[in-house]
């Protein structure tokens, strides 16, 4: 399975996709990127007249890389076809360090901690182009096939 098809089975699309790219995936980790581009609808008013990125949306953007993608990946071979999984997330735990502002590009690299009976807790980690830790944590998320 390779990085586009990855891509194309996450359960989301525009205006709540937040993965631009992988750049590599293995069994036990994934490093990704997005850019956040400076019309997203959630800089309307977050704050006014100084945009930040939302941490929820950070965090949406390191599930999506960090857990989702990976948890495809780790599901290939059990994987319908024409059936998309489905994801529920089941925790997370962030801590913020930096803020994340409009044109800004994201890397996250996350590394499996545990993946059993379809359950994956991954610890994620989000840096700037300046390779500065934005924000770090941990997510975990359950997958029907």
């Amino acid at each position: 399975m390779n990085t586009n098809e990855i891509i194309a089975l996450l359960p989301y699309e525009k205006p709540f996709l937040f993965v631009d790219g992988i750049d590599t995936i293995s069994e036990d980790s994934i490093t990704g990127y997005y850019t956040f581009n400076k019309d997203e609808s959630f800089y309307k008013g977050h704050f006014k007249n100084n945009p930040v990125t939302p941490g929820v949306i950070l965090t949406e953007c390191m599930a999506q890389i960090g857990l989702v993608c990976l948890g495809i990946y780790l599901l290939k071979d059990d994987l319908k076809e024409d059936i998309n999984p489905q994801i529920a997330l089941t925790s997370h735990q962030m801590d913020f360090y930096l803020p994340v502002l409009p044109e800004e590009k994201v890397m996250v690299v996350s590394e499996k901690e545990v993946f059993r009976f379809n359950k994956l807790k991954c610890k994620v980690k989000m840096r700037n182009e300046e390779g500065k830790l934005v924000a770090r944590g941990f997510i975990s998320g359950m997958f029907k096939v």
